[in-house]
């Protein structure tokens, strides 16, 4: 990097030649001694140099670096504490930062990882038998330089012996490589908390992901706390090895001689012959943050994803020093670009719509005609998580505290809004979108009476080109819920059901649902004929399904038998259920299902086949499979004829939502709350491209989650804080135009 016209000219006897990198605590120079030794020379901001608690952890850092003298460390080499900036030479490594190689090769294989990972345990090692715990161990810190890893960056690292600088208490360091410990009481952390650390950065390194992976940095630390790290894409026998040094209790990790050992075993050298991989080393005009590393590409919406995300109880107040650091430092470095798929590999992706071209959109931003502006106080700030589906070239949209709009596919454009019903007002008002008939959208809309102890709900016809009102007709409050199947407009009234036609309203048959008094319903387009399907939430859970006829309203029952069930669709005409064996009541998509059920609708014939591995999380059926969708971003297919496991992958998504095919079959999408989207081969399960995270914000409301929805050959996606992009599933890198 050049350098700029207030950079020094020496310091310490060192010209300065170059910059390589800044960061929020400094800047990094690469200088030359006079007898051309280059080192990289760490220099203090100007505002952190008149801190006085900051100039102590500066020479902390100094005197830890200077008692670590190992083969992979970077040694100090000059340094002056007080001076008015305040300034540290290292010697000058020349390789990239773990997270950036990564970033641009993908994981590591073989000898490379095998280089990596024992370096590792001696540079550790040396480091533990100075007294000093570097407490930061993560990819950014991590330099791979041709003749083995280098462990730099000791700015939070302590002398075992000193813990003056931390008897707050505060949790410091970056949440996705910090043990338990550290979240709890930073006075506790000994070695066991570096192994931990070295535990979750080599499964990085390993598979690209860490085991303790989110979209938010609270999110993470929860799961560090609370829940089992994702180590199932490591091989065994490192998995097992990996799975110690991330035990939550300090005792149960191995110490760094038995790990040596045991990693040894694991990774054993390569047979005489085998191919070895030589370390890649980047241009080093890369901007950095540390000495002789260059820096990781900024992952969007970082920032915003620490100042939004909703805190979860217990873990917030903790990370109030941590994040200092997160902010600061990108510890993927940048794992957000996305990969050309149209060559050999790709699926063949159907064409895209006439004139479609990327674009980025607010369901909250302005109209251009009806209702321009959003509710007042509504947007994902407020809580207001909008719903949405697709029509025909456009995306329409509703929502709690969400007026109904239309987002059109081509341009982004909120082609207009409309306004509520006259009737109801703002308190407790919501929309839903039911689906679009010729041209005429219809959703239902209800709000809060003025007495504010009940509920009026209408559905209501729109011009879907326009947004004008066509008609509305009120409904009564029950446990049925509207819906849009085939060519008919279901309506409840009690315990019955009024088929409506969709573009005039006008009512074809009434029909009588046993079940609707005590169980809630809702409909479901089973090759255009309605059914209800009606669930007592009791003990056991009882389900009943009934087939309507869409010609005169007769109904047949269909018995589900008893227990945790959900449909999942048809699979040559027969019902499709799936059966919980497990429900996790704080995150639904770690709910288990054991079982999936094929109901013949005209026989009541049930075949049961059992889904080895108890497979978790949104459940879809999708291109002929059944695919599961966990938190962590795992993807799972399972055939539901006969319930065998085809193909299991991990990806980097955090609470994706609903699993959705291609038109053609041939791929699987899943987004999460951040805007990620992931596409993998339906047939096979590999991965064929993850896309940047372009949400807004990153906002959680309940169980809602991001959704994919289908524009021909475009992809249209939805996050929670009420984000819409498209993306060309065959360029997914293709940045958008801010609609």
């Amino acid at each position: 990097m050049p350098l700029h016209k207030d950079d020094p000219k020496a310091l310490g006897g060192y010209r300065i030649v170059d910059r390589i990198g800044s960061g929020g605590m400094g800047v990094v120079y690469l200088g030359r001694s006079r007898s051309g030794r280059e080192v990289a020379v760490k220099v203090v901001h100007a505002q952190y140099a008149q801190d006085k608690v900051f100039r102590a952890r500066f020479r902390q850092e100094i005197e830890a670096v200077r008692r670590v003298s190992g083969a992979f460390t970077a040694p100090v080499v000059d340094a002056d504490p007080e001076a008015v900036r305040p300034w540290m030479a290292t010697q000058y490594v020349p390789g990239a930062a773990l997270s950036a190689r990564i970033r641009d090769a993908g994981p590591l294989r073989g000898t490379e990882l095998r280089q990596l990972t024992l370096g590792l345990v001696e540079a550790l090692r040396d480091i533990h038998r100075a007294g000093v715990v570097h407490r930061d161990l993560k990819p950014s810190n991590v330099l791979m330089a041709e003749d083995g890893p280098r462990v730099i960056d000791f700015g939070i690292s302590r002398a075992t012996e000193n813990q003056t600088l931390t008897e707050t208490g505060h949790a410091i360091g970056t949440p996705p490589f910090m043990s338990p410990e550290q979240f709890k009481d930073a006075r506790s952390v000994g070695p066991a908390s570096d192994v931990f650390s070295l535990g979750a950065l080599l499964v990085f390194a390993a598979t690209g992901r860490g085991p303790f992976d989110a979209d938010s940095p609270y999110l993470t630390a929860w799961r560090v706390l609370h829940e089992e790290p994702a180590v199932d894409a490591v091989a065994e026998p490192l998995r097992a090895v990996l799975s110690r040094c991330l035990a939550k209790d300090t005792a149960d990790r191995p110490g760094l001689d038995e790990l040596a050992e045991d990693l040894a075993r694991a990774l054993p050298e390569p047979a005489a012959g085998e191919e070895t991989v030589t370390l890649r080393l980047p241009p080093r005009s890369v901007a950095s943050d540390e000495p002789g590393r260059p820096a990781a590409v900024p992952r969007p919406g970082r920032r915003s994803w620490l100042r939004r995300w909703p805190v979860l109880a217990g873990v917030a107040g903790i990370l109030a020093v941590t994040l200092t650091g997160y902010l600061l430092f990108d510890p993927f470095g940048g794992n957000d670009s996305a990969s050309d798929v149209t060559g050999s590999d790709s699926p063949g992706w159907a064409p895209l719509p006439d004139g479609w071209e990327p674009w980025r959109t607010s369901v909250f931003g302005t109209a251009a005609s009806g209702v321009t502006k959003p509710l007042a106080g509504s947007g994902a700030s407020s809580g207001n998580s909008p719903s949405c589906e697709m029509g025909k070239g456009a995306l329409y949209c509703g929502g709690s505290g969400v007026l109904p709009v239309r987002v059109d596919g081509t341009t982004g454009r909120l082609a207009w809004r409309a306004d509520r019903l006259p009737s109801l007002g703002e308190e407790g008002y919501g929309s839903s979108v039911l689906g679009v008939r010729d041209g005429v959208l219809l959703v239902t809309q209800s709000a809060l009476n003025s007495a504010g102890d009940d509920t009026t709900s209408s559905v209501v016809a729109l011009d879907s080109l326009t947004g004008e009102r066509l008609w509305s007709h009120l409904m009564s409050t029950t446990g049925l819920t509207a819906a849009l199947v085939g060519d008919l407009l279901m309506t409840p009234d009690g315990n019955r059901v009024t088929a409506r036609d969709p573009i005039g309203g006008t009512a074809l048959w009434t029909a009588t649902l046993p079940a609707a008094s005590s169980y809630g319903c809702q409909f479901y387009d089973v090759d255009s004929v309605p059914y209800a399907g009606c669930t007592d939430a009791g003990t056991p859970t009882r389900t009943v399904f009934y087939a309507v006829d869409p010609a005169d309203g007769s109904t047949r029952k269909v018995s589900v038998p008893d227990g945790d069930s959900m449909y999942v669709g048809a699979v040559d005409g027969d019902l499709a259920f799936l059966m919980q064996v497990s429900r996790d009541a704080r995150n639904p998509q770690e709910s288990a299902y054991g079982e999936v059920l094929l109901i013949d609708p005209d026989t009541g014939t049930v075949r049961k086949k059992r889904l080895p591995g108890g497979p978790r999380g949104r459940p879809a059926l999708v291109g002929g499979v059944l695919c599961f969708a966990s938190s962590r971003g795992q993807l799972a297919a399972h055939s539901p004829e006969t319930g065998e496991q085809l193909w299991q992958t991990s990806t980097t998504l955090q609470q994706p939502g609903t699993p959705v095919a291609d038109g053609q079959g041939r791929a699987v999408f899943a987004a999460s709350a951040s805007g990620r989207v992931a596409a993998l081969d339906i047939g096979t399960g590999s991965l064929l491209w993850e896309s940047a995270a372009r949400a807004e914000q990153v906002v959680e409301f309940g169980y809602s989650t991001a959704r994919v929805f289908l524009d021909e050959g475009a992809l249209v996606v939805l996050t929670p804080d009420g984000t819409v992009f498209t993306l060309d599933p065959g360029h997914p890198d293709q940045e958008p135009l801010s609609g």
